[in-house]
């Protein structure tokens, strides 16, 4: 049953709309001189005058504030005029002279200046093909004395002292600096800004120029990721990267965030993208910090990532972390803090305390009237503890027990950055403190963080290179398990009648309450009177939950790399890299003896785990870099050895006498501690090559090839290759294009490649020998045997990918376009296939299936305005993705899971299960769901469409960004419905009661009221499609406004520079009416491979409100 809001074809035709509006700023034909308007004259100053016919028409005006005071007063008249007549009409008798150059009227001073101390200095400006640039900015270095170049590139400037440097800007080209000395005409030709073109992008083992680039590739900025200011990295870097769709799980502080790079191609293996941190691979990205990168680029297609070989298939997430100054000899230390509030975005409709009761006697009466029973229909028979009801049988408290459970978080985030450069050398030393704390009670998350970096060049034929990183994050979780009675479950069927405490100062819990037994059928001749006692679901009071369960966890991470880069010749180097990624984790639970479902029943519950991580990698690799003529060369190859090693045991312990010592002491416990240990490693060797060519700025070819030998797959398949092969042509830079001006960038691109998945488990190809104990003869003797048959033959899962892309930019890239097509099918995918009986062996791990990804990565970045004062930049990214099974095993049959069903033609995160068919409205059922005897697929937890739409505005130190989130094509399966709407046991959503089905209520999905209390039966509803609901959504993710002091001011306080913002993050949202949860982006299954938007219950999300400043010292 699945329904599309009408927001979402509002937003589909909206963002096509927006792309046509974009085009046609910049592309609208030049405004015709005898354009008609009409300006509301009497006394209007030339700044309303300039805002009015820009209003009206398409030209834009360009002046120095020094030459038009935009205060003065001028004499027109109103009337439908052309705006040539107006011009001279205002501006014909002033000191003001006009000109029309395409699309901009050039004003500028008619009358000589009173003459100021110093010279006059005049000249043209001009590009490097010789015309005028028009509107150049020429100003006196350190003053505000300056002129606006003319249509002929012409201007002048009276007062320039001796010695004066004279600074000329524009936008597109290169800022350059004149001294003026004994001159007195100066002319200045500009050059084109080529710094688009010859961007440097990190790649897989170096960099290689934007323009030589054949992949596709996304780059973000690490300070566009800190404006989210979140816990984690990818919360930052969400919508800003085409084909990434990152999946914000849960709102608890340091939840685990599902990345997918172009759909999901796997569905045993792991679905995470491959995360390179300066050059080293890191295994858990949730504990970087945000405030230490610099930038991140996404490596998407083969081309860019097939360099990765047998860990590439996912994509690549190439991170570089900040490092020493690089502007120049000397220190900058600065400083960025934060404080965030946040609250409730969203709450669940639930039953209050009067709802509920209606609702337990309304279905009372249903069974009278339908079943037969006799139950008293007077409140006052049935609620007869006076600890929580009155004489008359109603409710004492109303308890909102979502607000009681839940509160105002108060979180901050400190950075300390000192930067030195000198003449060999550079040094960054970074230090962070983040405390996160989470809605619920008592879940939060603090991390410290220090990172030192350091870079010299002690000789001309060698650089070193030092990165260390520490990071040590503790917090404590709330419990978000699937179906246990934990808080997240019992703050929704908590009843609303229970108190937080009872009047003697204990804690109320769901079953507290006393009830006496009543009728349930009336006696007869043959039989007494049947009675039956009020027995509900036991269930933790939320808030005794939160506030006496411990759930605390503690990381630490050693991570870092030590380089050498010998200079063998002026464009061959030589670089060794050693790296570690180390972690040490520990958990620490206790559950309380009276805590329901986490200790109550096993007298308490304490539980120690604790494990070690260490993965090392070793990568040494020539790079060869030239420029023969027209030529250009860059090649690179290498080897790579990598290790990983890891060990862990946990125990547990139950039945204390009392919680004394918590998990401290945990041989208190009486009974027997249970025990358990692991050790896991794998190891891999790698060989790999790069070879880029380009031709005359226009051909370009980049072939990558990489040989992975791996620990982990069987006998016969160790090694496998994956080779890549890229090709692209800039048409931009062709003869023929030098007369297309409104074209700056034309580039298509193309490109084929392989490349493997082989994060699966390190003894899936062997044979393991389990363990275990027995009794003999009286006597417990330790049994070994073998639990799970070799494969010999398992091999890498291989994923091929087509890509065929084009970058389009247009009037100096003030408009661009990044548009590809992609065609991924992986085959040999991991799974476990049945066995015969007769092996001994229930399954053994296979290669058995093939899935597909197609899909579209589109982009659109436009600067609609940039002048002086005001700017706004916006950016359009949509990403477009069909995931389907195309085999399964050798006979294509169905693998029915709930949540996660495989069938042919399917996407891989499909939902299985029955179709809801409605509600009987006679017989023995009535009242009751009809649901299909057969299952079928009801829905998808991948979305069809994901994107963003993110604008930036500034006016002078103001500045302004709203960053919008969008999702479409995408179901949501609302596993929760199955105890808080499905049935009445202990409480739930308010629709039990208003949605209910009766006679006179037919047109609903949710059944007639029954009260299970009292034992009255009632259809579970299993996974059908009554739980399925649109999860798409629209959301306003950040609204941040920021303001940035001037230079003099910060001077006058002792600082280089001062910011100051407000962010509000998660502003609001839009989704179907039929989601009733907190969040459709959402999962109650955490990193499972294809379990996206299940929901049991969730941790719900906030609405953050921000504070924060950033300051240069």
């Amino acid at each position: 049953m699945k329904k599309e809001s009408k927001f979402l074809d509002v937003m589909k035709i909206s963002t096509f709309l927006l792309s046509a509006c974009a085009f046609s700023t910049f592309a609208a034909p030049t405004s015709s001189q005898n354009a008609k308007v009409n300006i509301n004259g009497n006394g209007i100053t030339i700044g309303d005058f300039i805002d009015q016919v820009e209003k009206q028409t398409d030209y834009l005006f360009v002046y120095s504030k020094n030459e038009v005071n935009t205060n003065e007063t001028l004499a027109v008249k109103s009337g439908n005029k052309t705006v040539s007549q107006y011009l001279n009409e205002a501006f014909g008798n002033s000191n003001v002279k006009f000109a029309f150059e395409n699309d901009y009227i050039v004003l500028t001073k008619n009358a000589s200046p009173v003459v100021q101390q110093g010279k006059k200095v005049k000249g043209v400006v001009k590009d490097i093909n010789g015309d005028p640039v028009i509107g150049a900015n020429v100003v006196v270095k350190g003053t505000t004395n300056g002129s606006i170049t003319d249509i002929d590139g012409n201007y002048s400037i009276e007062g320039v002292p001796a010695g004066a440097v004279l600074q000329i800007s524009y936008i597109g080209y290169l800022t350059k600096e004149v001294t003026v000395g004994n001159q007195s005409s100066i002319n200045v030709e500009l050059a084109e800004d080529t710094q688009a073109l010859d961007e440097v992008v990190v790649v897989g083992y170096g960099t290689m120029r934007k323009s030589d680039v054949t992949g596709s590739i996304a780059s973000t900025r690490g300070a566009d990721i800190l404006k989210a200011q979140s816990f984690s990295a990818l919360d930052g870097l969400k919508g800003k990267a085409s084909g990434v769709n990152i999946f914000s799980n849960s709102g608890q502080p340091g939840a685990e965030i599902r990345v997918l790079i172009r759909g999901v191609s796997t569905i045993n293996a792991s679905t995470n993208p491959l995360y390179v941190v300066d050059g080293v691979v890191m295994e858990d990205f949730r504990l970087l910090n945000p405030n230490d990168i610099e930038n991140i680029e996404v490596l998407k297609d083969a081309s860019s990532a097939a360099i990765y070989g047998a860990r590439g298939a996912n994509g690549v997430i190439l991170v570089t972390t900040k490092r020493g100054k690089k502007d120049g000899e000397g220190v900058s230390v600065s400083y960025q803090g934060s404080v965030s509030f946040g609250t409730m975005a969203r709450y669940m409709e639930t039953l209050s305390a009067s709802q509920w009761q209606e609702a337990f006697m309304q279905g009372l009466s249903n069974a009278n009237t339908y079943h037969g029973t006799s139950y008293s229909l007077n409140k006052a028979d049935h609620f007869t503890d006076r600890r929580y009801f009155d004489a008359n049988g109603n409710a004492i408290y109303d308890t909102d027990w979502q607000k009681e459970a839940t509160r105002t978080s108060v979180s901050h985030n400190h950075q300390l950055n000192i930067q030195q450069s000198g003449k060999n050398s550079t040094m960054g030393a970074f230090l962070n403190y983040t405390d996160q704390q989470g809605l619920m009670l008592n879940s939060y998350m603090k991390r410290m963080n220090a990172k030192i970096a350091y870079d010299a060049k002690p000789t001309t034929w060698l650089s070193t290179s030092v990165n260390l990183l520490v990071n040590h994050s503790w917090g404590n979780n709330t419990d978000h398990g699937d179906g246990g009675q934990n808080a997240l479950r019992t703050m929704i069927e908590m009843p609303a009648w229970y108190p937080v405490k009872n009047p003697d100062g204990s804690w109320a819990d769901d079953n507290t309450a006393v009830f006496q037994e009543v009728v349930k059928y009336a006696a007869t001749a043959e039989k007494d009177a049947q009675m039956v006692r009020f027995s509900s679901e036991d269930g933790a009071n939320p808030v005794h939950f939160l506030n006496s369960v411990q759930r605390k966890q503690y990381r630490t991470q050693i991570f870092g790399n030590v380089g050498l880069t010998f200079h063998i010749l002026p464009n061959l180097d030589l670089r060794t890299q050693f790296g570690i990624d180390s972690h040490i984790n520990t958990n620490r639970e206790y559950g309380p003896r009276d805590v329901h479902d986490f200790g109550k029943g096993d007298q308490g519950n304490a539980y120690q785990s604790n494990s070690n991580t260490l993965y090392w990698q070793e990568e040494t690799y020539l790079t060869y870099q030239n420029v023969f003529g027209k030529h250009r060369v860059n090649a690179m190859a290498g080897l790579s050895w990598q290790e990983r090693t890891y060990e862990s045991f946990n125990a547990t312990a139950k039945t204390f006498a009392d919680d004394y010592y918590g998990y401290h002491n945990m041989g208190a416990g009486t009974q027997r501690p249970s025990v358990g240990s692991d050790h896991d490693r794998w190891a891999m060797n790698s060989y790999f090559l790069r070879v880029g060519y380009t031709f005359d700025d226009k051909y370009m070819a980049t072939v990558t090839g990489r040989y992975d030998g791996s620990s982990k797959f069987g006998k016969n398949n160790k090694y496998a290759f994956f080779p890549s092969a890229g090709l692209a042509w800039l048409i931009s830079n062709e003869g023929f294009m030098k007369d297309v001006s409104a074209i700056s960038t034309l580039k298509l691109h193309t490109s084929y490649g392989i490349m493997g998945n082989s994060e699966i488990g390190t003894y899936s190809s062997l044979a393991t020998i389990g363990q275990g104990t027995t009794v003999i003869g009286g006597e417990t003797v330790t049994t070994a045997y073998v639990s799970k048959m070799a494969n010999k033959d398992l091999k890498w899962e291989k994923t091929a990918q087509f890509d065929l892309g084009v970058n389009l930019g247009l009037f100096k890239d003030r408009l661009s376009f990044d548009v590809s097509f992609y065609h991924k099918y992986t085959s040999d995918l991991l799974y476990s296939r049945p066995l015969p009986y007769s092996t001994g062996f229930s399954d053994i791990t296979a290669n058995i299936g093939e899935v597909s990804n197609r899909g579209l990565d589109f982009m659109v970045n436009a600067t609609p305005v940039m002048n002086r004062d005001f700017t706004w930049s916006t950016t359009l990214n949509l990403n477009y993705n069909k995931n389907k099974v195309e085999k399964l095993g050798a006979n294509d049959e169905t693998i029915w899971n709930n949540w996660g069903t495989l069938k042919v033609g399917e996407s891989l995160s499909s939902f299985g299960g029955y179709e809801w068919l409605g509600i009987y409205d006679s017989g023995d059922q009535i009242g009751r769901s009809k649901i299909a005897t057969e299952k079928t697929i009801l829905g998808k937890g991948l979305p069809d469409w994901t994107g963003s739409f993110i604008n930036n505005f500034s006016y002078k130190n103001f500045d302004l960004t709203l960053d919008m989130q969008f999702m479409w094509g995408v179901d949501v399966l609302q596993d929760f419905l199955h105890s808080t709407q499905s049935r009445f046991l202990t409480s739930g959503l308010s629709t039990i009661l208003t949605d209910a089905w009766t006679p006179t209520n037919t047109d609903t999905n949710v059944q007639m009221i029954y009260n299970r209390p009292y034992g009255d039966g009632y259809s579970d509803q299993n996974f059908n499609s009554s739980w399925i609901s649109d999860g798409s959504y629209f959301r306003l993710n950040l609204v941040q406004l920021g303001y940035t002091l001037s230079q003099s001011a910060v001077q006058k306080i002792g600082l280089k520079s001062l910011r100051v913002y407000f962010n509000v993050n998660n502003a609001f949202m839009l989704c179907s009416k039929d989601f009733k949860g907190y969040d459709p982006e959402s999962s109650s299954k955490g990193t499972s491979a294809w379990g996206q938007n299940v929901m049991f219950f969730a941790y719900p999300k906030a609405r953050t409100f921000t504070l924060g400043a950033n300051v240069t010292f």
